[in-house]
């Protein structure tokens, strides 16, 4: 087994280890070059400037010091992590000829970019749970959703998923890579490289599987789970107003779970013999650009206590 280990890990005499990666990015399409590097330096301008106005917002007001806002707010943390691993080396790319990236940058971009993702994933799940708290069962909310559980939940959702980052990047260093060098991609992703490793990939397959029945199976279950119980209890208050009320609390949420998990669906989950560089091309613009742009202005425009909290930290807005 030792043995078997060992010639896995190590190359043969005629092959050279790659030392660089070539991101393809976009540069199949070099008419669109001026448009991409417009589209995508504004929406990072605008993700990186939401989600900051977020953490702003919620660490300054105190009308927002509750658990839903305290998640939102490692939220939009997760989507800053998320667009700076990816986006800045995107623009690069687009403004110079030669676009490639080290192989130690390739794997530090694949760990922020996992453990922002899987982050996401997760929270989305704990936030869930804390609507269906707040939703169905208000009476006990304050008591069961306490500062101190809220900080473990967020904590364990760093931690796991700094795990699963370490895993995979770990995984991936151990492949051998001995050319081709060019990843049909715009960042360094799971399913392209595995492409191009000239070691077998079957350990990385099987986690990468694991990976994805855990954050896009089971969490996806339990999100859904949760707005079941939560849609079936709006439905049976009596008040209209309550209603409406209830339902406001948790849409922009909903909204965000939708978008995200339809792109990352595309994205993961499908074998990686099935890999289209296009089709991934596209879901990961969605989930990698414009997920993280998106969040701050669904949660804004959709929430009164937020926009309430905005005019306060902009008074000249109000005017």
């Amino acid at each position: 087994v030792v043995k078997r280990i060992f010639s896995i890990m190590m190359l043969s005499p005629n092959q050279t280890m790659v030392t660089e990666f070539v991101l393809e990015g976009f540069s199949e399409h070099p008419s669109l070059r001026l448009l991409l590097i417009g589209c995508f330096l504004s929406l990072y301008t605008m993700a990186l400037l939401g989600n900051i106005v977020i953490i702003a917002l919620v660490t300054s007001s105190t009308g927002l010091h509750s658990p839903m806002y305290f998640f939102l707010c490692n939220l939009a943390t997760m989507d800053i992590v998320c667009t700076s691993s990816v986006l800045p080396k995107v623009l690069v790319g687009l403004v110079s000829n030669e676009n490639t990236i080290s192989f130690k940058g390739c794997m530090a971009q694949l760990f922020f970019l996992v453990w922002s993702l899987s982050s996401e994933l997760l929270l989305l799940t704990v936030m869930a749970y804390d609507r269906y708290m707040a939703i169905c069962h208000p009476l006990h909310y304050s008591s069961r959703m306490s500062p101190h559980l809220c900080g473990a939940l967020a904590m364990g959702v760093w931690s796991i998923c700094a795990l699963n980052a370490s895993v995979h990047t770990g995984l991936m260093t151990r492949l051998s890579f001995c050319g081709p060098k060019v990843i049909t991609h715009f960042f360094c992703e799971i399913p392209p490289l595995l492409l191009l490793s000239c070691s077998p990939t079957y350990v990385n397959s099987i986690m990468t599987l694991v990976a994805d029945a855990f954050y896009g199976g089971i969490n996806f279950i339990l999100t859904l789970l949760s707005y079941g119980y939560i849609i079936a209890s709006i439905l049976r208050m009596r008040s209209t107003e309550g209603k409406r009320k209830a339902f406001s609390t948790c849409s922009s949420h909903l909204i965000v779970v939708c978008v995200y998990y339809s792109s990352v669906f595309c994205a993961y989950i499908s074998p990686a013999s099935s890999y289209s560089p296009e089709r991934s091309k596209v879901s990961s613009v969605l989930y990698s650009v414009l997920s993280p742009t998106l969040n701050p202005l669904i949660y804004t425009l959709r929430n009164k206590d937020v926009k309430l909290a905005l005019r306060r930290l902009l008074p000249s807005s109000s005017h």
